[in-house]
């Protein structure tokens, strides 16, 4: 037995952001992870063949890069060999009638592409970026604050105060709009709408969904303003040097020690029981960096005390499942509409709001989408580290799909266990990449599928192949996420906490969850 300050439940970038603050501040940290690899849905591992590196789950890390837990402690972790590779030409939609648009950092490049389609949208663009840097202030404040009373008066009052009530109001609206309601009272080119609108489908939000809007708005910004950024060597290098900030600070990281049970006592947590039956005590706080249901059904086997709370917990709702396909490349592909997609980070393949509208519905009714949302990444575009000299690695999410398939939305694969049609649905998503990049198949030297019930054997968090850890929906984020009463990390349970993307404030390579949480324990 072991006695920590401080115990997480899971490795993932959140706990490992704040193992290593309170560690800093003198705690003593213990991170318990069931797998034999960190990270969480942050990881980079040879799933095809040898020399060729593919990010499991998340990719871009320019939400870390920019983070607050960044700017505190950039030095500490450059020390411990994190390094980013820039992205100039950050993303991009192809579309069937041979056209494409492209999002880069250069603001000429952007609107000189988006003038082409339509000189007004430009002209709108040049707009929206100009006034970026005031409206980002207000909207980086509230997702980069806690959920508390004194911090939304504060969001609150400076975004009156610098905007007035008109602007505040505008600001409230946007919070609140469909990425369909925004995209087509903004822009009049359809591929301009859909090549934003797909930003939204990384974060459940179908062109219809409200609250969604925002996100195809921060993204876009962000990237012309900014650009984008992506791990060197992999998106691992962030784990790897928060391992090293917290193991350099005292800290102990356990890997293929899975926790079985979080003791309580008094209505305190105690500590924790791993599966192997060795006891471990916390004196301050557990902090399990889980999705909501297996806090409440597996890690207090006999509840927090709180039947509101635990019924919350085992309701959380999961965003749609998601596919990866990892393709290991002798070349990048052949893009038809233009060479110049060949040096995107990311290539958008989805046609229309429309399109996006039936592939979600498709996936919520339990079918197979005749025409998923890809999303192809072109890491070794950027960073040609991932590869032996001259080859590249591809990687596909395909959104939206269904953890338990009822049928197929195209009537061409027999419904059943993922486990006997992935192969198949991966020979119809490269078929769809065929039709925008000829010749792809012929340069694949290897490729490793992972259906969403493989992402879940992967990491329990991606419930159903969800890799968002829970949708984002109104009704389950800000103040609600992941329930009403719980937006502060905190549980019935005393000491005991929650963290990771199932938190405020949601997915993203950030750390921001685990960083306020570590805050709010041990100090600013």
């Amino acid at each position: 037995m072991s006695e920590f300050d401080a115990i997480f439940v899971g490795a993932g970038h959140n706990s490992l952001a704040c193992a290593a603050h309170l560690a800093l501040k003198g705690w003593k940290t213990g991170i318990f992870e069931r797998n034999a690899t960190i990270g969480g849905a942050v990881q980079t591992r040879e799933f095809t063949l040898p020399g060729f590196r593919h990010d499991f789950g998340a990719m871009n890390l320019s939400l870390f890069a920019g983070s607050a837990f960044h700017r505190k402690y950039a030095n500490e972790l450059k020390a411990k060999g994190l390094e980013f590779a820039p992205v100039a030409d950050c993303f991009a939609s192809a579309f069937p009638d041979g056209r494409w648009f492209g999002v880069s950092n250069d603001l000429e490049k952007t609107a000189s592409r988006m003038a082409a389609f339509s000189p007004a949208d430009a002209a709108t663009w040049r707009r929206l970026v100009a006034a970026f840097p005031a409206e980002a202030e207000h909207l980086f404040r509230l997702l980069g604050s806690p959920m508390s009373a004194r911090a939304l008066a504060g969001t609150a009052w400076n975004l009156w105060r610098k905007k007035g009530m008109s602007g505040a109001l505008d600001t409230g609206r946007l919070l609140l709009s469909s990425p369909r309601a925004w995209l087509e009272e903004t822009f009049e080119s359809a591929h301009v709408r859909a090549t934003l609108a797909t930003w939204g489908m990384h974060l459940d939000f179908a062109p219809d969904i409200a609250g969604g809007a925002v996100f195809p708005y921060l993204e876009s910004m962000a990237n012309q303003s900014f650009g984008m950024v992506l791990g060197k060597g992999g998106a691992d290098t962030i784990i790897s040097a928060l391992a090293g900030m917290v193991t350099s600070a005292g800290g102990k990281i356990a890997t293929g020690a899975e926790v079985a049970e979080i003791t309580v006592s008094g209505g305190r947590a105690t500590g924790v029981r791993l599966a192997s039956g060795d006891f471990h005590v916390a004196s301050k706080a557990v902090i399990a960096g889980v999705a909501p249901s297996a806090l409440a059904g597996k890690l207090l086997p006999s509840g927090s005390g709180n039947a509101g709370f635990d019924t919350a917990m085992l309701k959380f709702r999961h965003a749609p499942g998601t596919m990866m396909i990892h393709l290991a490349l002798d070349d990048l592909p052949d893009w038809r509409a233009g060479a110049e997609l060949r040096q995107f980070a990311y290539v958008h393949l989805s046609p229309s709001l429309d399109a996006m509208s039936r592939t979600y519905q498709q996936a919520m009714a339990g079918l197979l989408p005749d025409e998923p949302v890809l999303v192809v990444g072109q890491p070794t575009a950027v960073d040609p580290s991932r590869a032996p000299q001259g080859k590249h690695v591809l990687w596909v999410q395909v959104r939206m799909l269904p953890a338990e398939i009822l049928g197929d939305a195209a009537g061409k694969i027999t419904p059943a266990h993922w486990d006997q049609v992935k192969e198949a649905y991966a020979e119809r998503v490269l078929d769809i990449i065929e039709t925008y990049a000829p010749g792809l198949r012929a340069k694949i030297l290897g490729r490793a599928v992972f259906s969403p019930l493989d992402l879940e054997r992967e990491n329990p968090n991606l419930v159903g192949g969800d890799q968002v850890c829970g949708s984002h929906h109104l009704a389950q984020n800000f103040l609600f996420r992941p329930a009403r009463g719980y937006a502060g990390w905190n549980t019935p349970v005393a000491n005991l906490h929650l963290t990771g993307a199932a938190t405020w404030p949601g997915a993203g390579t950030g750390a921001a969850s685990g960083f306020m949480l570590a805050q709010q324990l041990g100090g600013r």
